[in-house]
Parts: structure tokens; C-alpha cells; sequence
């Protein structure tokens, strides 16, 4: 996208070539990237099509624009580079060397295999990521693809200073003050928690559509300035484009959208009369969405992350199955969202109020981020500040770049109140925590990622006129402020430290730099699971660093790991019937597994035909206990332990996927339910039936008390030994302890594993008289408490609480 932000150099060579050159060399390189994806390449494929979409179909538009502005009308982009530049080197600084909870792991995972992450899929962002992972930018692909992140942050800070100095300029200040007001602006809106946080690990897609609602904006800007110049169609039809590919990279690249009608409106209502632009916009717009068509094509080859599979091809690409009914339904429905089920608009999960107040109380995180509590009135103050600032700030760009106005204050009108109005989140988790109300999973703060970083903006423009506000005290009369000395103009220069403020109070809890607890737990996770094991998780922070340790890192490939939140839809069986089985290194894997040899699997651990497991009802009610028997397993599913709808309990599609892998393939294939799914066991009446070990717990027939298994009550049955040797080599703990925070408590069921783990091992060693390892591992865990603020866990009678099952995969 950045190739939108021509050079003085390139639009003098663009108007010098024949006008069919730029979109020859921009449908080739696009053509021959998709026919190597339809080859099943994903690495010449993706730096083609990152050239083409990015770079190639950009210049085309533009070719042959010749711009006359005089050359002191040209904005300051060197001055804007070196502000990119810095916080840049701000971002690689704090960049984290891995992976991250939530959705970061799936999305690099995604990105470095050409997947497919839940719907809608994001393709351009799998694009660029591949793109990233190949170039030798840092050591390791999570780092790599999280330089990404980074310089699509940077990029949009860049652009912030441009349109911060566009109103400075306006207002009549001198270039210097103009240029320090950039490069507030940019400051500001780096800094903002939610922006820097998510800078520094690629947590998704929104720095990518950042980076894209900044270049609109400068873009639409620029149109503004000159809307009949000679380039002045060709500017809209690029935006247009933009705006269909920030579409295929997430469905907020469309947010700019209503503002850019409007400012068109009001400026040349004409143009909109012209029905050659209007087509050319619209072609523009459907070829930017065009990376969407790498979807069937690469669900097709089926890569080991195939979420929503929207492909009607079971056996490989071909014409007939991918150009088919099967195929459409599949790809809209992807398309469309379909799995997640939500409510109209007019069903409203939370009150509008209490919706204000999520965007309110993650605003106030942005700018001093009090995570433990400790100075809430000290935050709300330097909120309500910045907030102020702001409103300050637009009144400013109201009156001295008007034109400038009516698209940047619609624009983050969109990007707040309609933005939460259209999001309609129920209570957000870290939200009014006295009440009982149903809530989000996880804190949604990075959906306001867009307005929290273009408020430095407005934010800068206040602090400038309180700035120049205090200057007047100095002068005679207002008009006289710039014909005084620089000494005198710096005198209320001092109110700018306000703008280091989010610096220093968001470094510590933004920065994620040597963080690498959650790859830690991913590897402690899978190393709890025997070779060849089946690994059953809840959601997505038992499942996603998972998928990218084994995908990405290489670590413990031989796992099958059956998520019950996605076992509910129909795609998931399909992959785990299709995962071929990879061998298991000894030499990689931990101690304890070394003292036997472990036979290669003959198939997978669901024997069904693909058909067979498309034919699996989508639940069942239980009404009566339900015996299930399978190889010396007998035992009763209560219905109470189940969910409860009208008429009994309520047994899923995922509980008969578990049941059926269980009488297909084990014992000869070890099945696990990890620590982090609560009281599943239980559900499927396994509770007598499980054996901790590590992380997780083995299903094995009736366990027999030993010297090494032992019964604990309110836990069950653990395995001494094996637990021991695991939890010697355990990188978890020691990770934490590194991390020595955890401000986002959502995610803190990887902590109360390795609580409960060590816990239970360092209760049954002091039990048994070993007094020095259990103050060993006691030890560890307590510094691991202490690490994530969760010492009153280790009080007597207090219990840890159990983790909800699921996540936002519950929702697809």
C-alpha cells in the first residue's frame, strides 16, 4: 500500500511511459503469482502478488499523472520519513521475539503456511505475512512477520504527521512549529497503549488496516487540495482500490469509505455525476477485493490451517469442483461470517451506555496504562485531558482546514460512536467487574485501534493551540504572537511533555520485548501429550500457540490437537481425518518419553470417511444418563454435567467427535484433555478415567494407586514421576517469572495450569516427606504467582478457578 505515496522521480518516470507498460507488468505479475498458487506454491506466489496488489496495481493507476503543484506547496515527506523512522525503531526496540495469546499465533501460523485464519479469512494479510516471513529482516518467522506490524504502525504515524502539519500550516505557523506539531502528532498516536501493543506483536490484521486508513486519508487529502487537477480521477479510482483492498485485509478498510463520499460531495458533487470515474471506482474497488479468490485455491491443497474451508474440492484443485455451486456457498458463507451468529443491530448485547463505556474505559488505557489499578483517579485525569485536547483540536481543524475537516472529523466519527454502535459487544471482560452480565471473552480494545491512534491528531492540534494560547501572555495582541522572538515562542513549549506521557506511562505494560511465555507454554503444553497423543483443548489460548509451535517453530508436529470449539463445525473433522501423521523426533521431545520406542500410527484418530463425518448430527439431547463403552471404558454421561437446554443436557457434536476418537483409536493412540478445558472430563464422565501428567490428562483405563500415582482429592489421579520429569524441564514457568506481568487476565488459564500442576506436585513431595523438592518446586510456583499477581491463589482454602472453555472460537 505504501507505493501510493509516490516520489517526485516516480510520477515524472510514470508519465514518460506508454500507458499499457504499468498494467502489462501489474496483470502479469498478479496472473503469475495465482498460477503458481493453483501449482500449490506459497512462497513465489506470495512475493508476487505482495508486488502486484501492493505495488504494481497502485503505479498502473497512477501512470501518467504529472502534478504541477508549485514546489512550496509540497508536504514535508522527508520530515514525515524521519518521524516513521523513529517510531519505527520505538516498535523494533519493544518487538516481541515470538508469538502472543489470542489470535496472534493462529494469524503467523496462518501467514507462514498460506492458510486460511477464521473467517472471513484475511487474505491479504496471509499474503504480506508470507511475504514478511521470507524476507531475512530478523532471526525467527514470528519475529519477521512482527516486523510487519511495526512498519505498518510507523507508516501510519508517518502519515499523521503529514496531516497534522497540513492544519499547522494552515493555521499560519512557521514551518519549525508546523513540523513539531507532526511530530507530536505522531508521538501521540504511537504511543497510545492499544496501538504500541499491538505494534509489537502481529495480533491480527488491524496495524495492516491502520497503515491503509492512514494512506486513504493523506489520499483523500491530497484529491482536497486539487480536485480538478489533472490527476485528480486517478487519485479516487486509487482510493477506490484502497478501499477494496483494505476490504480483503479486514473488513475495516472499508470504514474511510462514507467520509471519502462525503468530502467528494461537498467539494465536486459533479464527480460523482461522471459515470466513467464511477465505473473505474467500482472495478477499482472489486479488483482491490480480489485477493479473496486465493481462498478456494488454497483450501483446496488443504493447509494445515483451513479454517472455514470454503471449497467444495475434497481431493485436490480442479476446474469442476472449484468453479461450482459447492464452492460459492462454501466461500460466501466464509465470506459472510456465517459461523458466528450474530445478532441484528437491533438486538443489543449490551445498553449503547455501557457500550460508550468499554470505548471509554479502553480510551483512558491509552494514554497512562494503569494495569493493576493503582492510580485510577491519576489515569482518569490524564484521559479526560487528552480527551479535551482533542475536542480542542477538531475545532481547530474545523477553522483552519475546513475542507481537511469534513473528511477527518466523519472519519473518526466512524471510527468511534458508529463504529461502537455497528460492533454492538456485549460487556467487555475487564468492564464494570461487579456486575453479572454476560461479556466479552477477552478485552476488545484493538477493534478502536484506528481512532486511537489518528486522536493524536486532533490531540496534537490542542496541544498546540493551549500552547499558543500561553505564548499570547508574552505578546501585546494575538496577531503579534509569530513576530516574536523564538525564545519568547518557546515559552509555553513546555506543554508538549505532555505528549511523552503515553511513552512513559505505557512502556512497560506495552512492550513485549523478550516475551516469550506463550511459545514457552505451547511447547510445555504439547510436550505433556505422549507421542502420537491426541491433545483435546477448549479454545483459543490452549489451541493457537499450539498450531503456530508445531506450524512455525516445528515443535511436537506429531500431535493432533482436537479443539472443541471448532469440532462443532464440519470442516474441523475433515482436517483431522486429513492430517497426514508426522513422525516424532526423540531427540527433540522430553526425557520422559525416551525409554520406549513409539510406533508410527497407521491413519488418523477419527476412522471416517469424509461423508461419515459430514454425517455426525450437530448435537444430541440427553435426557437420561447415557452409558458410553469402548475397549474397557464403561462408563455414564449425566446429563447434568451438561449444557442444559429444554428437555436435558445438551451433548455436541465435539463431545461424540471426542467419544468417537476415543473407540476408533485409543488406547493405541494416547488421547489428553488439556488442564486448560476445566471439568470436560467430567462431562463425558472421564473423570475416573484420567491421569495427570504435566499440562494435561491422560484418559487410561481405571487408574491403580502406586508409589507414582497417586489420588488427589478435588483434582484426581496424577502421575508423580511423569509429572516430575516434565515439570524439570518445563521453559513455562521461567518465562513468566521474565515476563514478571500479566495484564491481560482473560488469558491467564496458561498461568493456573502451571499453578495447579506445581501445586499439586509440590503438595503429594511434601506429603510424602520429600521436604527439599517440594520446596523446589513450591518455590516456582510461587515466584510464578507472584510474577502475574495471583499470590491470593495460594492461600489456604482458596481455590484456583477453573478456565471458561472456549474463546472466540466458541463463536464459529
Amino acid at each position: 500500500m505504501t507505493s501510493a505515496l509516490v516520489s517526485e522521480g516516480d510520477k515524472n518516470l510514470s508519465a514518460r511511459l506508454p500507458r499499457w507498460l504499468p498494467w502489462t507488468v501489474a496483470t502479469l505479475t498478479v496472473v503469475l503469482g495465482y498460477v503458481d498458487l493453483t501449482r500449490g506454491g506459497i512462497t513465489l506466489s506470495a512475493i508476487l502478488l505482495t508486488l502486484g496488489y501492493c505495488g504494481a496495481i497502485p503505479w498502473a493507476i497512477l501512470s501518467g499523472r504529472s502534478d504541477d503543484a508549485p514546489a512550496e506547496a509540497k508536504p514535508p515527506y522527508a520530515a514525515a520519513a524521519v518521524a516513521a523512522v523513529a517510531v519505527f525503531g520505538l516498535y523494533l526496540l519493544t518487538l516481541s521475539p515470538s508469538t502472543a495469546m489470542w489470535d496472534a499465533s493462529e494469524y503467523i501460523a496462518a501467514a507462514y503456511t498460506f492458510g486460511l485464519p477464521h473467517p472471513p479469512g484475511n487474505p491479504l494479510f496471509v499474503i504480506l505475512g508470507r511475504f514478511f516471513s521470507l524476507l531475512p529482516v530478523a532471526p525467527g518467522v514470528a519475529m519477521r512477520i512482527n516486523v510487519l506490524a511495526a512498519l505498518s504502525s510507523a507508516v501510519a504515524a508517518g502519515i499523521w504527521f503529514l496531516i497534522a502539519q497540513r492544519v499547522a500550516a494552515r493555521w499560519g505557523l512557521p514551518r519549525w512549529q508546523a513540523l513539531a506539531v507532526g511530530a507530536v502528532s505522531a508521538v501521540l498516536g504511537a504511543t497510545a497503549f492499544t496501538v504500541w501493543n499491538q505494534s509489537v506483536v502481529n495480533e491480527k490484521v488491524y496495524t495492516v488496516s491502520l497503515a491503509g486508513i492512514a494512506i486513504i486519508s493523506w489520499l483523500t487529502l491530497r484529491w482536497t487540495d486539487r480536485p480538478d487537477g489533472p490527476w485528480s480521477h486517478r487519485l479516487l479510482v486509487l482510493i477506490a482500490y484502497l478501499l477494496g483492498l483494505g476490504y480483503s485485509n479486514h473488513m475495516a478498510g472499508m470504514l474511510p469509505m462514507p467520509a471519502v463520499g462525503l468530502v467528494v460531495l461537498l467539494t465536486r458533487p459533479r464527480v460523482l455525476l461522471r459515470w466513467k470515474v464511477l465505473l473505474a471506482a467500482v472495478v477499482a474497488v472489486v479488483a482491490g477485493m480480489t485477493p479473496f479468490a486465493t481462498q478456494p485455491i488454497r483450501s483446496a491443497f488443504q493447509p494445515p490451517i483451513n479454517e472455514g474451508e470454503p471449497t467444495a474440492c475434497r481431493e485436490g484443485l480442479a476446474l469442476s469442483c472449484t468453479f461450482s455451486k459447492g464452492t460459492w456457498d462454501a466461500f460466501t458463507y466464509n465470506f459472510n461470517r456465517g459461523q458466528y451468529g450474530k445478532p441484528e443491530l437491533s438486538v443489543r448485547q449490551a445498553p449503547f451506555r455501557a457500550q460508550l463505556g468499554m470505548w471509554w474505559l479502553y480510551f483512558k488505557w491509552q494514554w497512562w496504562r494503569d494495569a493493576h489499578d493503582e492510580a485510577p483517579a491519576t489515569q482518569a485525569a490524564i484521559a479526560a485531558t487528552f480527551f479535551l485536547l482533542a475536542l480542542v483540536g477538531g475545532v481547530v481543524h474545523y477553522q483552519r482546514d475546513r475542507r481537511g475537516f469534513w473528511y477527518f472529523g466523519p472519519l473518526m466519527a466512524l471510527m468511534t460512536v458508529i463504529l461502537i454502535y455497528y460492533l454492538n459487544f456485549k460487556y467487555g471482560a475487564s468492564q464494570d467487574q461487579a456486575l453479572d452480565v454476560p461479556r466479552e471473552v477477552r478485552d476488545r480494545d484493538y477493534f478502536f485501534i484506528w481512532s486511537y491512534s489518528a486522536w493524536g491528531v486532533w490531540a496534537a492540534l490542542g496541544l498546540t493551540w493551549v500552547w499558543r494560547t500561553i505564548t499570547q501572555l508574552f505578546a501585546r495582541a494575538a496577531e503579534d504572537v509569530a513576530a516574536l522572538p523564538r525564545w519568547k515562542q518557546l515559552a509555553g513549549a513546555p506543554v508538549f511533555a505532555l505528549a511523552l506521557v503515553p511513552m512513559v506511562g505505557n512502556w512497560s505494560f506495552a512492550s513485549r520485548r523478550d516475551d516469550t511465555a506463550t511459545v514457552a507454554f505451547a511447547r510445555d503444553l504439547l510436550n505433556s501429550v505422549e507421542p502420537y497423543g491426541v491433545l483435546v483443548t477448549a479454545g483459543d489460548n490452549d489451541t493457537f500457540p499450539l498450531w503456530y509451535a508445531q506450524e512455525v517453530e516445528g515443535i511436537r508436529p506429531d500431535v493432533t490437537v482436537a479443539v472443541l470449539s471448532l469440532m462443532n463445525t464440519d470442516w474441523f473433522a475433515r482436517g483431522i481425518i486429513r492430517r497426514p501423521v508426522r513422525p516424532y523426533d526423540a531427540a527433540k521431545g522430553p526425557t520422559a518419553y525416551r525409554d520406549k520406542a513409539w510406533p508410527l500410527p497407521d491413519g488418523p484418530p477419527l476412522r471416517l470417511t469424509l461423508t461419515e463425518a459430514d454425517s455426525v448430527p450437530p448435537y444430541m439431547i440427553v435426557t437420561q444418563p447415557l452409558r458410553f463403552q469402548a475397549k474397557g471404558i464403561d462408563v455414564t454421561i449425566d446429563p447434568r454435567y451438561l449444557t442444559q437446554v429444554q428437555g436435558g443436557g445438551l451433548l455436541e457434536r465435539a463431545d461424540l467427535l471426542v467419544l468417537r476418537m476415543i473407540a476408533d483409536s485409543w488406547p493405541e493412540r494416547p488421547i489428553f484433555i488439556s488442564r486448560t478445558a476445566g471439568s470436560y472430563a467430567q462431562t463425558l464422565g472421564l473423570a475416573n478415567h484420567t491421569l495427570s501428567q504435566g499440562l494435561a490428562r491422560k484418559v487410561v483405563f481405571t487408574p491403580t494407586a502406586s508409589p507414582d500415582t497417586v489420588f488427589i482429592p478435588g483434582s484426581g489421579w496424577l502421575d508423580v514421576q511423569r509429572s516430575r520429569s516434565l515439570w524439570s524441564e518445563f521453559t513455562g514457568p521461567a518465562a513468566i517469572v521474565k515476563r514478571n506481568d500479566w495484564i491481560d487476565r482473560p488469558s491467564l488459564s496458561t498461568v493456573y495450569s502451571y499453578l495447579v500442576a506445581g501445586g499439586e506436585l509440590a503438595d503429594v513431595f511434601q506429603f510424602r516427606g520429600d521436604t527439599a523438592r517440594s520446596r523446589e518446586v513450591a518455590d516456582v510456583v510461587t515466584r510464578v504467582a507472584r510474577a502475574t499477581r495471583l499470590e491470593q491463589l495460594l492461600q489456604p482454602q482458596v481455590a484456583v478457578p477453573a478456565p471458561a472453555i472456549g474463546g472466540d472460537t466458541a463463536r464459529r
